[in-house]
């Protein structure tokens, strides 16, 4: 006779337990609109202990720890490492949301986000090595939500990516994916992703910088301008916005007569 009161006991303290994620979840989402990553890590990390795989903190994790990696700068090795490092936490919790749940968006999207900003930090070689999860993974994200303006600029920002690639390291590329696979990219594809991105989210700095840069590639400085003219009126939503503001300053310098 106690078996189904331990059972209705455990039922309803899960319920409880699950009634308290909302407003933790809440809570850490309002520390990432703050952009205080290091205190939403600590929120989530408390909801992880309970809840070891829970995919909506999970991909939040890795999303958080994304931001914390973009905050640690500098060029001195030992930097580099930590950095990097924190980028391969990220990548890891973005896995363990995928394997929780394959068929949402925001775990494939976090996956290619944290290789995205890893492989910046890399050389041409290096960096070829992470092309194929990215591509992947912000394919699939796209698949599942073709309205995840994230998704689509970093879809946008692979193909431009891969384009602006030297004739060696291409050649590289191609020797260890295919050429079916690098043939993929292309300028235009650049370009609609990362208008798609900008539409969806127009006040987001980041998506009017890559887009201008495309734009600067493809020799089309008007449009560029009209990117960047833009950002100065925007509030800032990611913790490098004041990167994104100078880098978007020096290239309308640069093309302002052009």
């Amino acid at each position: 006779m106690l078996r189904p009161l331990v059972l209705a006991a455990l039922t309803l303290g899960a319920s409880l337990q699950a009634q308290t994620d909302p407003g933790r979840l809440a809570r850490a989402d309002s520390l990432h609109d703050a952009l205080k990553p290091a205190a939403e890590i600590a929120e989530l990390q408390t909801l992880l202990a309970a809840e070891p795989n829970d995919y909506q903190t999970l991909w939040r994790l890795a999303r958080a720890q994304v931001d914390l990696a973009k905050t640690i700068k500098g060029e001195h090795d030992y930097t580099k490492s930590v950095r990097d490092s924190v980028y391969s936490v990220a990548r890891e919790y973005g896995e363990r949301a995928v394997a929780a749940d394959s068929n949402d968006a925001e775990g494939h999207f976090v996956v290619a986000l944290a290789l995205g900003e890893l492989s910046l930090t890399r050389g041409g070689k290096e960096r070829v090595k992470f092309a194929k999860t990215i591509y992947d993974e912000a394919a699939r994200a796209v698949a599942l939500n073709p309205d995840h303006d994230g998704a689509q600029h970093v879809l946008g920002a692979w193909h431009a990516e891969v384009e602006r690639l030297s004739g060696v390291t291409r050649f590289f590329a191609k020797m260890l994916f295919g050429a079916g696979f690098m043939d993929r990219a292309s300028w235009d594809s650049a370009t609609v992703h990362l208008e798609r991105a900008v539409a969806l989210k127009p006040d987001y700095i980041h998506h009017h910088l890559e887009l201008a840069q495309v734009y600067v590639d493809l020799k089309r400085y008007a449009n560029a301008r009209a990117q960047l003219a833009l950002i100065p009126s925007l509030s800032d939503q990611d913790v490098l916005d004041g990167d994104h503001r100078a880098a978007a300053a020096a290239l309308l310098a640069k093309i302002r007569d052009k």
